[in-house]
């Protein structure tokens, strides 16, 4: 598979010429001290539209070493001057040349994929150090959105940058664009608060938002009477074919419970209990995708109305592109699995996040953790689909954290596996895999 979805470049020191004899000296530092040992981001140019792509690079003396976009790196530098050949598990290939200068470097880099090799693609780019954490105490934010978007996407403007450690404290409009106060501020379609750009955040990074706060902020809610096709035989098809007419929601705040405002007969005393939750969560998408809407989902995370997506819960996502960009809204008073409505209990939200970056850490789909259990997301055109992709997420997990061969994997998956229906409504069919973290135990035991 060419890889053209997560690289990252070298980048390298200044090097302060005065003299020959200077300039020599200087070379020998770099190389002495491993100046352009770090993390690094590639901004690569692919018929004018940027892919950026992550590295971690070690050099020692006039030697490269690293991973370029996952695969193993090996190059030399010298007099300014760089040199890489970086190597897949399928036999595709990175190789790239590139001078430094400034503390930029820039140059070509050789795409080969295995199953076409004989034709290459070559890509300018110019690559740049990862930002350092900041140092101090973090902060929290108070940010009053007063834009928001309808596309996840990496071309829109971040509305706040912040640190890792740092929280947000901020608000959500509903599924139609309606605020807390009832007004309308957007055109619907689960419009997004953020984007906000996260310091240090790299491709090749995981991303993880802990939801500290997430409580509703007015007294009602909207949903509709009709349930997806998805869930239907033709029987109940038909059965249904008036449904999905509004159907607004009392939303009791002192007592934790909605209920139709205009009951049908049999529903007169139906309530149920309120459990906040976002039905969207997401980083922006790599350059190589349309940016998708915000009613869409994927590894990027986004539409993915899971209802254990609730306050103090967390999760997880791969970086994409600098700074991640991080959007969130969608907020539900109730939902049950699956969102057969199509919609759940659509309302605004007030919301607190704390974010942080994982370096150097790849998930291969949204991961949420919560006090409980660790919950791999699988999210495809199927349900059969989806159920594979939650099962490969969660092996890839317990084989990264507990150090479980495939044997073990299995063993465990099936005394311990929990699945549920996470969403139907959509595009599409979110599956979701929880592991009570009770069962686990004895694994981070064993893996210390």
């Amino acid at each position: 598979m060419r890889k053209i979805l997560s690289l990252i470049l070298l980048s390298v020191s200044p090097l302060f010429v005065r003299a020959i004899a200077a300039q020599d000296v200087a070379k020998a530092d770099t190389a002495a001290t491993g100046a352009l040992s770090g993390r690094w981001i590639v901004n690569a140019d692919f018929f004018g539209s940027p892919l950026y792509f992550g590295l971690l690079l070690e050099q020692h003396g006039g030697n490269l070493t690293g991973n370029f976009a996952g695969d193993k790196l090996e190059g030399s530098a010298a007099d300014g001057h760089i040199h890489f050949l970086a190597k897949d598990e399928h036999g595709g290939t990175e190789e790239g040349t590139a001078s430094v200068v400034g503390g930029t470097i820039t140059g070509s880099v050789i795409f080969r994929d295995s199953s076409d090799p004989t034709h290459p693609e070559k890509h300018s780019f110019t690559a740049t150090r990862v930002a350092t954490r900041r140092e101090g105490a973090a902060k929290r934010h108070e940010f009053v959105p007063t834009t928001f978007y309808r596309r996840f996407s990496a071309e829109n403007k971040p509305v706040l940058t912040i640190a890792p450690g740092d929280t947000i404290h901020t608000t959500t409009v509903d599924a139609g664009g309606t605020d807390e106060k009832g007004v309308t501020r957007v055109l619907g379609g689960n419009p997004e608060t953020g984007p906000f750009y996260i310091e240090t955040a790299a491709p090749g990074d995981t991303l993880a938002v802990h939801i500290t706060r997430l409580r509703l902020n007015r007294d009602y809610a909207i949903s509709d009477d009709g349930v997806v096709g998805r869930a239907l035989d033709s029987d109940w098809a038909v059965k249904m074919k008036d449904g999905f007419k509004n159907v607004r929601w009392h939303l009791d705040l002192a007592n934790g419970t909605a209920s139709p405002e205009k009951p049908a007969e049999h529903l007169t005393h139906y309530s149920v209990p309120v459990r906040p939750m976002l039905g969207c969560v997401a980083v922006a998408p790599g350059s190589t995708q349309a940016a998708p809407g915000t009613g869409d989902s994927g590894r990027y995370g986004g539409n993915m109305d899971f209802n254990e997506i609730i306050e103090d819960a967390t999760v997880y996502l791969s970086v994409n592109v600098p700074g991640a960009l991080l959007y969130f809204g969608d907020g539900h008073a109730a939902q049950g699995d699956g969102e057969l409505n199509g919609n759940a209990l659509e309302t605004s939200m007030d919301v607190e996040v704390t974010v942080d970056v994982i370096p150097n850490k790849h998930v291969p789909g949204p991961r949420v953790e919560s006090a409980t259990h660790l919950v791999a997301i699988g999210l495809a055109g199927s349900l059969d689909d989806a159920f594979r992709e939650a099962t490969a997420n969660m092996a890839s997990w317990l084989t990264e954290e507990y150090k479980l061969t495939p044997s073990e994997v299995a063993q465990v998956l099936g005394t311990a596996a929990e699945y549920k229906v996470s969403e139907v409504a959509d595009r599409n069919a979110g599956m979701v895999l929880k592991i009570s973290k009770e069962r686990l135990k004895l694994l981070a035991t064993a893996a210390k």
